[in-house]
């Protein structure tokens, strides 16, 4: 990851407007900032979120509250907890998302 043409800035995440983006059950809201080619969102996921699709995206993703399941199209599962992250590499391995309880997580793509 290159990080170029970001100037030191600070985020209130509280005044970033959100859009809402549904799964095939539940709804994500998402507070997005576009540095350059660099994606950085807060989301959070409602209580029985299941995403509508497999991503194949690379990303840094931090856990900040709940229980985020993720699946992987090879069948493994892992569930991350407050304090937990995962990272993965653009195309390298398909991943959805789902949550019994809800999340909200911090995403670097």
């Amino acid at each position: 990851m290159n990080l170029n043409n970001i100037p030191f800035g600070t985020t209130d995440w509280s005044t970033i407007p959100v859009t809402e983006h549904t799964g095939d059950t539940g709804v994500a809201h998402w507070r997005t900032q576009q540095f350059d080619v660099i994606r950085v969102r807060m989301v959070e996921y409602s209580a029985g979120y299941v995403a509508d699709h497999w991503c194949s995206k690379g990303h840094v993703l931090l856990c900040l509250s709940g229980e985020l399941h993720t699946e992987l199209d090879d069948g493994r599962t892992f569930t991350l907890t407050a304090g937990m992250s995962y990272q993965v590499a653009d195309h390298a391995e398909a991943h959805r998302s789902s949550t019994p309880s809800g999340a909200t997580l911090f995403i670097v793509d």
